[in-house]
């Protein structure tokens, strides 16, 4: 029940803000001022310092507010050690079997990033929930629409080369959602966290207003 929940807010919204930063609390106060502009849907990466620890004061702040996972997890120890500070989905760069593994013993969703045929139809047979298009960049909208004919059950999400010009043939291409990393972010730079809550609520907006025209 708690799986289906996670991934109902992550498809409801369209959304998920990804979270790189130097220290813990940059880190705190970037996924802070999302929540804030109504991007509840944070991916604490684990190339940020203390990553554990982060997503259990997030968890202890926002728990009611908002879904907290972990991003950059590249094995199965890693992904264990962020379930166990609260993590309620596990995002790789690529997929790792044992990771895979891990996360459906804990009932987490696991989201690796694929880039080929092969590689989603490999996940997919260990269980994997969503999909990870990664580096978006490099493939593009149209790439997920091609998927699509011969895989049309399969939930994607790009990260990497998403903005607000074209996050609305992302999701009408058949995204589930998107993932939105340093153009998010980077008024962290400046200590610019209220910046970073407004392009939230953009990107919130143009996400919404392509689901209601898709329903």
């Amino acid at each position: 029940m708690i799986k289906m929940k996670v991934l109902q807010n992550i498809k409801s919204l369209g959304v998920v803000a990804v979270i790189r930063a130097d220290d813990p609390d940059s880190a705190f106060k970037i996924s802070e001022a999302c929540i804030e502009g109504g991007l509840t849907n944070i991916e604490l990466t684990f190339t940020t310092p203390e990553a554990d620890q982060v997503i259990k004061k997030l968890k202890s702040a926002y728990s009611d507010k908002a879904v907290i996972g972990a991003g950059t997890v590249l094995d199965a120890h890693t992904a264990r050690i962020s379930i166990m500070a609260g993590a309620e989905f596990v995002v790789s760069p690529a997929f790792d079997e044992e990771t895979a593994k891990m996360c459906n013993l804990y009932s987490i969703p696991y989201m690796p990033g694929c880039m080929t045929i092969t590689e989603m139809k490999e996940a997919l047979k260990l269980g994997v929930d969503v999909l990870k298009l990664f580096p978006g960049s490099a493939l593009g909208p149209d790439f997920v629409k091609a998927v699509k004919g011969p895989l049309p059950h399969v939930q994607i999400m790009p990260t990497g080369g998403v903005d607000l010009d074209n996050i609305g043939t992302w999701l009408q291409n058949g995204c589930i959602a998107v993932g939105i990393g340093g153009n998010l972010t980077a008024p962290a730079r400046d200590n610019r966290y209220d910046l970073i809550t407004e392009t939230a609520a953009q990107y919130v907006a143009k996400a919404a207003q392509v689901i209601r025209a898709q329903k």
